[in-house]
């Protein structure tokens, strides 16, 4: 069963009204999505995307059989693509807001066959759009033992890297998710001991990252964040779920530049950047699950929530 995560919070920080335009930029299992359509309610539009087909498929199945609401606009999409989408569409721009949440979906992980997860053996795949050509099979056996050992440094920071990425090419070919986590396993087996940060399964790190460089996210997320704001209407709001320290930092980092009137360098005794706010920050440190949450859904324990608000020109300060 797919758990919505922080579902309080992202619709207190949406603040989701009747007669306005809402979009779930990763729909997943419809768990965020229904709630928002019923808050709004139909005099409201809410367009749900996903970049995986088969989800998008699933959940036309069930707004066909009633279990969705008949306000929802439904498209196969990446959610960096949501100008795109919406100029297609001609639906314009986004009176409400717009919620990304960024973590594999539960139908993802634990369907065996898409390869995300290594509690249950099946094909290195990871794909989250499996019209994709990029696969977790063609990184671990394709790719040189620099690019691997960088992808797992980069995505999965995890510093023995490199170790990881001689022990992939010494056993190729790798065909399965249980052959892979073996694999890393015992690559990491002298560096495991009773201080080791390896609290979880050793293999977790290398699988996230591996399955982030298949899904190209943080390009993605960059691009996201971009085309969401300049989407929004003024008091329109942009909420993100995050669930890796990387997207965490790229989210912050962006709602602060974008909430800066100047970006000049800090000695410039003239402003030259004719830099507008765009955004209000509206958390200032991420929202977190509580602890009935986490005990209720594991899977919450690594979210963090950060949302802010579109600016409009009056509410722009005067350049120093």
């Amino acid at each position: 069963m797919h758990l919505p995560v922080l579902l309080e919070e992202s619709l207190e920080y949406l603040k989701v009204e009747p007669g306005k335009t809402y979009l779930d930029a990763t729909a997943g299992g419809g768990g965020h999505l229904s709630v928002i359509a019923k808050g709004a309610g139909e005099s409201s539009t809410v367009i749900g995307l996903d970049r995986d087909v088969h989800v998008i498929d699933q959940l036309k199945i069930r707004q066909g059989l009633g279990d969705l609401s008949s306000n929802i606009r439904l498209f196969h999409s990446n959610f960096s693509d949501i100008k795109g989408v919406l100029e297609e569409n001609g639906i314009g721009t986004i009176s409400g807001g717009i919620l990304a949440d960024l973590g594999v979906s539960s139908m993802q992980i634990d369907n065996a066959e898409r390869g995300f997860s290594f509690q249950q053996d099946g094909p290195l795949d990871m794909r989250m759009d499996t019209t994709s050509s990029l696969s977790a099979h063609t990184i671990v056996n394709e790719f040189s033992e620099k690019e691997i050992a960088d992808i797992i440094f980069n995505y999965g920071e995890d510093r023995h890297a490199r170790a990881i990425a001689k022990a992939i090419l010494r056993n190729r070919p790798i065909d399965s998710t249980a052959q892979l986590a073996s694999i890393v396993t015992k690559s990491l087996g002298r560096f495991q001991g009773k201080n080791s940060k390896y609290n979880k399964n050793p293999a977790t790190r290398t699988f996230q990252a591996i399955r982030m460089a298949v899904n190209e996210e943080l390009l993605s997320l960059e691009k996201f964040l971009e085309e969401a704001t300049s989407c929004l209407e003024p008091g329109a709001r942009l909420v993100v779920i995050t669930f890796h320290s990387l997207e965490d930092r790229m989210v912050k980092q962006f709602f602060r530049t974008k909430s800066l009137q100047c970006i000049c360098p800090p000695r410039h005794p003239v402003c030259t950047c004719n830099t507008r706010r765009a955004l209000q920050i509206l958390t200032k440190k991420p929202i977190v699950a509580s602890s009935q949450e986490i005990d209720f859904n594991s899977r919450a324990r690594s979210a963090k929530l950060r949302a802010a608000e579109k600016l409009d020109d009056s509410n722009q300060l005067d350049h120093p």
